[in-house]
């Protein structure tokens, strides 16, 4: 009998955790914006978030996090703009600011490119 391993993101569900916790452990924090009337917002987890190659090294290089906008908690003002659902941004621990320009698009490629450029600018320990 063979036990299949089904890689995926650590998620967490609270913004200043995930946040207290990115800074305390030096690495990136990725806020995967979503609302609860969006249709692809349901199923970014499932097409992009699970069994791919990039998993491990996005849970290796940053701490994620699942904000619904619908739940109104609390997390940076400049989220609140994001006009399409999903958006995924990169956000530096250390100073709250946003590594990337939002990622209203987000795609397999686009994830990959990013992890190419966390790995020049991680936060400084």
């Amino acid at each position: 009998m063979s036990i299949i391993y089904a890689n995926h993101i650590q998620w967490q569900g609270d913004y200043d955790k995930a946040l207290l916790q990115a800074r305390e452990e030096h690495k990136v924090l990725m806020v995967l914006l979503i609302k609860n009337s969006c249709h692809e917002c349901k199923n970014i987890v499932t097409n992009l978030f699970m069994n791919k190659t990039y998993i491990d090294e996005l849970n290796k290089n940053v701490i994620s996090v699942i904000v619904n906008i619908d739940n109104k908690h609390s997390f940076p003002l400049e989220m609140y703009w994001a006009n399409d659902y999903p958006t995924l941004f990169f956000v530096d621990s250390q100073n709250e600011s946003f590594i990337d320009e939002p990622m209203y698009n987000v795609t397999q490629k686009n994830i990959q490119n990013i992890l190419l450029k966390l790995n020049t600018t991680k936060p400084k320990k």
